[in-house]
C-alpha cells in the first residue's frame, strides 16, 4: 500500500475544485441558453477580447481545435456567433459576437460574477487574493491579453 494521497495531488485536486466550483454556473447557461461548456468559453473569450480566430481561442482556452470548431458552429446554428473571411488569409476565419450573442454573454458575466462571490464567501480578502494569484500563476495567466 502507498503513502500517496490523491487528495493532495495537486492536478486531482485542481480538476475536482473546478468540476465543483463550476457546476452551479454550468446549469445556468445550459438552462438559459441551452450551452455545453465549450460554447460558454468561446463566447466568453470573443466577449471579454473581441474578434478573433478559432485557432486564437484555442489558444487562449487551452482546448482542443475540434471542441472550439463543435462549439462554434453551435453557437452559429444558435445565431449568437459569426465567423467572415479574413481579408488577408481566406483559409483564416474571423469570429465575432452577433447581437443575440452580445446579450447572452453580458447577461452571463452577471451571473459569473455573483457566483464568484457566492464561491469566495467564506474567504477572507486576503485569503480570496493569495488564491486567484496563485491559480493564475499555475494557469499561466501571464500569457494572457489584458
Amino acid at each position: 500500500m502507498s503513502d500517496f494521497d490523491l487528495r493532495t495531488f495537486l492536478p486531482y485536486l485542481l480538476n475536482q475544485a473546478a468540476e465543483e466550483t463550476s457546476l452551479g454556473f454550468s446549469r445556468v447557461y445550459k438552462d438559459r441558453y441551452g450551452m455545453l461548456r465549450t460554447e460558454w468559453r468561446v463566447l466568453f473569450h470573443l466577449g471579454r477580447y473581441g474578434d478573433m480566430t478559432a485557432s486564437e481561442i484555442c489558444r487562449l482556452a487551452k482546448m482542443h481545435k475540434t471542441k472550439i470548431s463543435r462549439a462554434v458552429s453551435a453557437l452559429e446554428e444558435k445565431r449568437f456567433v459569426a465567423g467572415r473571411e479574413s481579408g488577408t488569409d481566406r483559409r483564416r476565419e474571423i469570429l465575432t459576437l452577433l447581437p443575440q450573442g452580445r446579450r447572452a454573454f453580458d447577461d452571463l458575466v452577471g451571473v459569473a460574477e455573483r457566483h464568484d462571490r457566492d464561491l469566495t464567501a467564506n474567504l477572507s480578502s486576503g485569503e480570496r487574493a493569495v488564491l486567484i494569484d496563485c491559480l493564475q500563476r499555475l494557469a499561466g495567466f501571464d500569457k494572457f491579453p489584458d
